[in-house]
């Protein structure tokens, strides 16, 4: 750990018994979220439903890994999988440039897998129009479909280092049936980051065009999950550091 990174852990840490600073913060993510403040951004040209916020921390876990896949769950616009992409694409350049061969960005060796149940044609399509296409690959299915569930499976066996993203269906029932099928392909001191457990923290009725909200929602099927699984330990320092993030107690780290 660099003296930066200890002032940074030194500095969150101490945020944790700053209530009016948590107490703003989630002030702003709720009015923000009624607002669909996280609509409003793109990601090398294409819409990205995320926070800044959480966007950054996904750069940050993605080069301190350094996966060789990553699976998600969720695509919509495609701005998640291009920003996934790009990032591994930055770090097969870096390694290029460390060890002076040459790099063919046609044929990469570290992939995305993108699930959706729905994939949009105009979607698709601007995926596979977009520079990043090389290294992206998608599955039109249920995430919690047994078959799409072992195409995942047999996919992510070919490779050694594994992350998993969660942002499809936000039921419990759903995003733990997800949790039990894609977080044992996540390679140890790598992370299976959950999106949307905002949800439990956010006013009765926030929610009321769809099947999820208070006492159903990713959060939860995070608290189930972990009962029975210990391998997995909640990142507490990522979640205070964002403040603002859609994936409080989320970020989860495979310690084993």
């Amino acid at each position: 750990m660099t003296q930066h990174e200890k002032e940074v852990a030194e500095r969150v840490t101490r945020w944790w018994a700053d209530d009016t600073l948590v107490a703003e913060a989630g002030a702003f993510l709720r009015a923000s979220s009624a607002a669909l403040y996280p609509y409003n951004f793109f990601w090398l040209g294409r819409p990205i439903i995320q926070y800044p916020q959480d966007i950054v921390a996904t750069q940050e876990l993605i080069w301190q890994v350094k996966p060789d896949l990553i699976i998600e769950t969720g695509i919509a616009h495609g701005g998640s999988l291009i920003l996934s992409a790009s990032i591994l694409a930055l770090i097969e350049y870096a390694e290029a440039v460390e060890s002076g061969k040459p790099l063919d960005p046609s044929k990469p060796r570290r992939r995305v897998l993108g699930v959706d149940i729905d994939i949009r044609s105009h979607n698709r399509a601007a995926v596979e129009a977009h520079p990043l296409r090389h290294r992206i690959d998608m599955i039109q299915g249920s995430s919690a479909d047994r078959k799409v569930i072992e195409s995942v499976r047999a996919r992510a066996s070919s490779f050694n280092r594994v992350m998993v993203l969660l942002d499809s269906n936000h039921t419990h029932e759903h995003v733990l049936a997800e949790l039990e099928a894609y977080a044992p392909l996540t390679s140890v001191g790598s992370y299976c980051v959950v999106y949307d457990t905002l949800i439990e923290d956010m006013p009765e009725g926030h929610y009321p065009d769809r099947p999820w909200g208070k006492g159903n929602n990713p959060k939860t099927a995070v608290r189930e999950y972990l009962k029975h699984h210990d391998e997995f330990e909640i990142d507490k320092l990522m979640d205070t550091k964002l403040l603002i993030t859609v994936a409080s107690d989320g970020f989860l780290k495979r310690t084993r």
